[in-house]
């Protein structure tokens, strides 16, 4: 009678993999290193501050301008990723023609290029002198130093993020049930939302989370295709370094430990999503 109350007291089951202990020590250690400490420390800074000159520094209009531009072009830009970038997921695994490798390792493109070098080259195609740019302009549209060319910089560098979260899931879904679908009269609309989507639904909610940190932290790909105007293109990581620049340690804390509050807020909106999709489609 004792033995399975004894049992029940246990913190975990018996493995035959050793190393448990070590490897979860280590994991709390690097986490407690390399991620708690940095931000207890930016979060003991601001509260340093005390709370009038906090709600000072985070009402000011400049820094809720700032904060607005850069959420709103990252979650615009992931939702731009949402879609074509399951659309190159598809194209990958589902069709075979010349090019595809070559293809497929320009998507990865982003995650080598460095990029201040990827935010240069997008200034030099879409200023108004510019090969893209110079074509827009007569239409009306200009894309540099606005915040359409931070949207087109962030919607660069996430796109490897969703395509890379979507295609393996996708490769795994087997043909043959969507030509069975098709042979009981399912139209290829009730194929893509009955068949298709609720199995690639949680790798899209993570590939959308994932683009849009990206593309919230974002600096060296922006600051040059934005202008950094204040109050129309000047992005929250750009104004917490010119806060460094002028020696405002406390504004710039405030800043970042601002940014930290509202990314966990819209990641754990996003991760209860995804939790939610996969309660419901499995």
């Amino acid at each position: 009678t004792t033995a399975p109350a004894q049992a029940g007291w246990r913190f975990r089951q018996p493995s035959v993999i050793p190393g448990f202990g070590l490897t979860l020590g280590f994991s709390l250690a690097y986490l407690t290193l390399i991620i708690l400490i940095p931000l207890s420390g930016l979060i003991w800074r601001s509260a340093a501050l005390g709370w009038p000159e906090f709600w000072a520094i985070a009402t000011d209009r400049r820094t809720i301008n700032a904060l607005e531009i850069s959420f709103g072009t990252a979650f615009i830009a992931a939702g731009v990723n949402v879609v074509f970038g399951t659309l190159v997921a598809w194209v990958l695994v589902r069709y075979r023609f010349p090019g595809r490798r070559i293809v497929d390792a320009m998507v990865d493109l982003p995650f080598a290029l460095p990029t201040a070098v990827a935010g240069i080259a997008l200034t030099t195609l879409y200023a108004p002198n510019g090969w893209i740019g110079k074509l827009l302009m007569p239409l009306g549209i200009k894309v540099a130093y606005t915040p359409l060319g931070i949207v087109i910089a962030l919607i660069f560098i996430g796109l490897p993020f969703v395509v890379r979260t979507v295609q393996p899931i996708m490769e795994e879904i087997d043909k043959e049930v969507e030509e069975a679908a098709a042979t009981l009269g399912a139209s290829r609309f009730q194929i893509i939302t009955r068949i298709l989507f609720p199995g690639l639904a949680p790798a899209i909610t993570t590939g959308f989370s994932l683009a849009f940190a990206r593309g919230v932290g974002e600096y060296g790909s922006v600051i040059f295709i934005a202008g950094n105007l204040p109050y129309k293109s000047e992005i929250a990581p750009l104004l917490i370094v010119i806060r460094l620049e002028e020696y405002n340690y406390p504004a710039a804390t405030a800043i970042a430990a601002i940014m930290l509050f509202l990314s966990f807020l819209m990641l754990l909106i996003v991760n209860l999503a995804q939790s939610w999709s996969r309660k419901r489609y499995g």
